[in-house]
């Protein structure tokens, strides 16, 4: 039998682990979900923080363009 303070730490790392697999997955639909989309919400008085946060998350990791793409596709949208 196990000492009950390792199956008490061996249920922590567990619950850990799953928070933290939780969190990636979220991490990664919220990104999906903001490529997919071409919102540009609130465009005329700046960009909401999330979208803000994407375009330069993608900006830092080489992919440029994505927010000139959304603004032209927002403004064609208009006219």
């Amino acid at each position: 039998r196990r000492a009950p303070a390792a199956a008490m730490a061996r249920r922590v790392v567990k619950g850990l682990l799953l928070l933290e697999a939780a969190g990636l997955l979220g991490a990664l639909l919220l990104y999906r979900a903001m490529d997919s989309s071409q919102g540009a919400a609130g465009l005329g008085r700046g960009e909401a923080p999330p979208r803000r946060v994407y375009y330069k998350s993608n900006e830092w990791s080489g992919i440029h363009g994505i927010r000139e793409n959304d603004q032209m596709t927002w403004l064609s949208s208009k006219n």
